[in-house]
């Protein structure tokens, strides 16, 4: 996830969200004929406890194309999204998560349909009503300025507008700031941008580029990303950037695109990018994405990096360090996505303990020094670090030192339990066997335990379910 300096139980709880929500669906009532379709409304919400409002039921996305045009001088989108899903019930009505501009019109299929905003929430009344099993597709015209979102430890995300265009993050609420959808990260789909911007800018998205035109002053980016990626990992920003292709020696191609005002600072950085993702393949397992780079923007107001799928985002000229984390997150966090956001230590876990990796391979100290650095164990047993539960931080920290810190901690102290013949064959085998899916903590236990064929149950408990500073494991 999100990288900064620092940015300054969940399963019981998510079970009783669930439940609640069950408990508050209508009533249905009994059909006029035996087999005739019991329609209901899908569900508000996936009740993930942190976010409460994210994500919708009743059915699975498949795709999202979005075409926008957007003017950085106005700072006018106007767009249409057309939202590709499968019905997973009969649907007299259901939700898309939206906080962007006003609609001007909706339809669900090639019929106009009845539609509201309640905050987040976009009510959406089909007619005829959605069978389950129906593959439909919901179409959103609507312009104007997207907003800027604010998380709970007060960091901005979403369309945040830049002198020269737009940074676009959303980890972990800002995507529906720019289109509809299922905003969460269990539903994942594939997307294709249509981003038109005044001719001399470049928009940079997910996947590989299909083509770019130009035509009475404008000009039109089309990408595609053919592998599901999470709503929070979708961007395409905007700007006056340099752009470089080139490939890794395993032939997959780098895109990197990057503010001329960050060009030097950042050359030395971006240049590694095929050397830092050949290095996680060996350690990792094979690349999970058709294509690779980095997006380095000029957006000093957002002060963080974020793992956008196939092209991590930058808000400044990043550090040898923070290209590593970034691009870990391919396997972890992207491929292989949360449950939950309380699982978050899985995505920054693993990105931070492969900095301590990397720092090893290129000469570094070791990763076992770095686990006793002052900044992790070496924390005195007093330090408010050790109060935080790795495996529920909240959403206010769950950005900060601990799912980060204590996250590779867990996964060094893994490693010295279970031995590096066991732990390396874990690591990549968790990232081939999650692949494109998601993942909980407990999921991640079950698959360590099964692997190591041993029972970890007090290491678990003492590293991430309990606070305090593990002495014994």
């Amino acid at each position: 996830m999100r990288f900064r300096s620092i940015r300054g139980t969940a399963v019981t709880a998510a079970l009783c969200v669930a439940m609640s929500a069950q408990l508050t669906q209508p009533v249905l009532a009994a059909p006029e004929k035996s087999g005739e379709p019991r329609y209901s409304a899908g569900s508000a919400s996936v009740g993930d406890p942190y976010f409460p409002n994210q994500g919708n039921g009743g059915f699975d996305v498949q795709h999202y194309d979005i075409a926008f045009s957007y003017d950085p001088a106005t700072k006018h989108m106007d767009a249409t999204t057309t939202i590709t899903a499968l019905a997973t019930q009969d649907m007299d009505q259901f939700n898309l998560d939206f906080q962007g501009p006003e609609i001007s019109a909706l339809s669900v299929g090639k019929h106009p349909a009845d539609f509201r905003r309640d905050g987040q929430e976009l009510i959406v009344t089909p007619r005829p009503k959605v069978k389950v099993g129906e593959t439909f597709t919901v179409t959103v015209k609507y312009a104007g300025t997207p907003p800027v979102i604010t998380d709970p430890d007060g960091s901005i995300e979403g369309w945040v507008p830049t002198d020269d265009g737009a940074f676009v993050a959303g980890e972990p609420q800002g995507a529906p700031s720019w289109f509809p959808g299922s905003d969460h990260p269990t539903d994942k789909a594939t997307f294709t941008f249509h981003a038109t911007v005044p001719e001399g800018l470049t928009a940079v998205g997910n996947g590989q580029l299909l083509s770019k035109t130009t035509k009475d002053g404008r000009t039109t980016f089309v990408w595609d990303s053919t592998e599901p990626m999470a709503t929070y990992l979708a961007t395409v920003t905007i700007g006056n950037f340099q752009v470089n292709e080139t490939k890794t020696s395993a032939g997959i191609p780098v895109y990197t695109a990057v503010d001329p005002r960050l060009v030097s600072q950042s050359a030395a950085t971006v240049a590694r990018i095929p050397e830092i993702v050949d290095y996680l393949s060996s350690v990792f397992g094979p690349y999970p994405f058709a294509s690779t780079g980095a997006i380095v923007d000029r957006a000093p107001n957002v002060g963080y990096a974020l793992e956008t799928q196939t092209k991590p985002i930058f808000s400044s000229s990043p550090s040898l360090g923070t290209m590593v984390h970034e691009l870990a997150h391919q396997w972890y966090g992207d491929s292989v996505s949360p449950t939950r956001w309380s699982d978050i230590w899985l995505n920054e876990g693993f990105a931070t303990y492969s900095q301590w990796l990397w720092t090893e391979h290129t000469g570094g100290i070791t990763a076992q020094q770095t686990f006793n650095n002052s900044s992790n164990y070496g924390r005195a047993a007093t330090s408010a670090f050790w109060q935080t539960i790795t495996a529920d931080p909240g959403p206010v920290d769950m950005f900060g030192s601990v799912p980060y810190n204590r996250g590779a901690m867990t996964l060094h102290a893994l490693r010295g339990k279970v031995g590096d013949a066991v732990f390396f064959p874990l690591i990549k085998g968790w990232a081939a066997e999650r692949k494109f899916g998601n993942a909980s903590t407990r999921d991640f236990i079950a698959y360590a335990e099964k692997t190591s064929g041993m029972d970890l149950t007090n290491f678990f408990d003492v590293w991430i379910f309990q606070k305090g500073k593990p002495t014994t494991w």
